[in-house]
């Protein structure tokens, strides 16, 4: 028997991007009424997650997503000034110890995951790795995990981690923080504005082309700071510019939780739901110990060691009040390291996992049918 259509599959296509647009200002509204950071991510990625869920089939071009990722790369590198190297240079043993912990935790809870056969095989090794996300999705097709869930698990991740560290920046930075002045169109600086085009446009391209894991966010992110800390251009980047970007970005988010992906994890839900609320609680604890030991701010601690989405925490860390350079360097360092060693991890974890034997199902005695039954079976198979 046929499914009934579901709400949206009954309209043009042009229609349901009509919902779409008109979800996500609605939700990024409500959202800057109550002067949430990262409102223009939140609201288009819960709206994507609804209309995907209701049928909506539709899918960002990959151009577009490429744009917004090369403008956010620029976001970045604006903040990536020298003082990071310093910072890096001074508190490198913090640095590597977080980076250590986080990356153990997560390949232990994965390992765990695969070893209590809650995902097939190695899928939730690769699902756990905290960052990276598209360079896990790729490498784990390669190596014989479920792509499908293991982009679930990292997407699933980035959502749950940018919508709790959103709102723990609510919490803390308290409702008058964001009452500052505002605009969303200043007055452009047109040179500075063409050159961030150009370093945005032609760093995407570079990274595209040479197929550099997450290049198209990474390359113009390096080529930006070079060239921004060492005063040869300054990164001008409007507000409209990043609100769009920022849209961009939750939507692709969003229409990631295609209908396909959720009926291959709703079994496995919440143990997943544990498993990356587990690896959050593991970060907080980080940031507890970074508070306690070293005296940094508790918010800037909490956002450095926010397990993955380095943009999604640029979005929300740049409309704070945190120590953007310490939080971007943590980040930056992690992701940069993810992308290096990651796929050796998870190949070195996976290859080390022996799963479980299924519980044994206790016996009951045959009935003397039964017991009939298979003994001419088995003189059908002798014959």
């Amino acid at each position: 028997m046929p499914r009934p259509p579901l709400l949206l599959e009954a309209l043009p296509q042009p229609l349901r991007w009509l919902v779409l647009l008109g979800g996500s200002l609605l939700l990024a509204a409500l959202l800057v009424l109550v002067r949430l950071p990262a409102a223009m991510l939140l609201g288009p990625m819960m709206a994507a997650i609804a209309v995907e869920a209701g049928g909506g089939g539709i899918r960002l071009p990959r151009s577009l997503l490429y744009v917004s990722q090369a403008v956010i790369g620029c976001m970045i590198a604006r903040a990536l000034t020298p003082e990071i190297l310093r910072i890096f240079a001074h508190r490198w043993p913090i640095f590597l110890g977080v980076i250590a912990a986080v990356v153990a935790a997560a390949s232990v809870i994965g390992a765990a995951m695969s070893r209590w056969r809650v995902l097939p095989g190695t899928t939730a090794v690769w699902g756990m790795a905290p960052g990276a996300a598209s360079a896990m999705v790729f490498m784990a097709g390669e190596f014989g995990a479920d792509t499908r869930l293991v982009a679930f698990m990292q997407y699933l991740r980035v959502v749950l981690v940018a919508t709790f560290a959103t709102l723990v920046a609510r919490v803390w930075v308290g409702p008058h923080a964001a009452a500052t002045q505002f605009t969303w169109f200043p007055a452009l600086d047109a040179l500075a504005f063409a050159q961030t085009l150009a370093i945005a446009f032609f760093g995407g391209l570079i990274g595209r082309l040479a197929r550099v894991p997450a290049g198209v966010f990474l390359i113009p992110m390096i080529l930006g700071a070079l060239l921004h800390s060492g005063g040869l251009v300054r990164l001008e980047l409007p507000p409209w510019l990043l609100a769009v970007s920022y849209a961009l970005v939750g939507w692709s988010i969003g229409l990631g939780f295609s209908r396909e992906i959720l009926a291959h994890a709703v079994r496995a839900l919440p143990q997943t739901l544990a498993a990356i609320v587990l690896l959050m609680a593991f970060a907080g604890l980080l940031a507890l110990v970074l508070v306690e030991a070293f005296g940094i701010d508790p918010l800037t601690a909490y956002l450095a060691t926010s397990p993955g989405g380095a943009d999604s925490v640029a979005i929300i860390a740049a409309s704070s009040r945190v120590d953007l350079s310490f939080v971007m360097a943590l980040q930056t360092i992690r992701f940069l390291f993810l992308l290096l060693a990651g796929p050796a991890i998870s190949r070195f974890v996976a290859a080390r996992i022996e799963p479980l034997p299924a519980p044994a199902v206790a016996a009951r005695p045959m009935s003397a049918d039964e017991t009939l039954a298979q003994v001419r079976e088995d003189e059908g198979e002798l014959d």
